[in-house]
């Protein structure tokens, strides 16, 4: 859990300090893209290592040590990355951040979606599988049954006319 922070730390250092040496030279945003994105993720692994209660024993959990790490690693995260905020839109114009933030949010939120309606389009497929299955079985069922009488009844009229 703390390799998970300091990995998640580390990254969103080298993405601030690669945005600050260039941010200058940039002539649009996706020239920094990436170190943006990087910037994110490292802030996101660390607010989940911050938020994950497993893994290591109680003193490593809650140990002062591993407590003031994951606090002290999320606020700098989320300074650096209202530094970033800053600096962004001080060099493409106000408002360049929140677009960028409203737009990740909304295409996250669109993966969300897209991947419950396969989610959902998978349950129907194997509800309708299951349908099919009960179906063909009691289709079959009705088979055996009918072969089933029929055998009796050609073994029932043979034995009348034996007698």
């Amino acid at each position: 859990m703390i390799a998970e922070t300091l990995a998640g730390i580390a990254l969103v250092q080298q993405s601030v300090k690669f945005i600050k040496e260039n941010i200058s030279t940039v002539q649009d945003i996706g020239q920094i893209a990436n170190q943006i994105d990087d910037l994110f993720t490292g802030e996101k692994q660390v607010q989940q290592a911050r938020a994950k209660k497993s893994g290591g024993g109680l003193g490593d959990q809650f140990g002062v040590d591993t407590v003031a790490k994951e606090i002290i690693n999320a606020r700098l995260a989320a300074e650096h990355l209202a530094e970033v905020a800053q600096m962004v839109d001080m060099r493409f114009g106000h408002g360049t951040w929140a677009g960028i933030i409203a737009e990740r949010a909304k295409r996250i939120q669109e993966a969300r979606e897209a991947a419950a309606a396969a989610n959902r389009k998978k349950i129907q497929e194997a509800k309708e599988f299951e349908e099919t299955m009960k179906q063909f079985v009691l289709a079959g069922t009705i088979i055996v049954i009918a072969v089933g009488l029929f055998i009796f009844l050609m073994v029932s009229v043979a034995k009348a006319f034996i007698i």
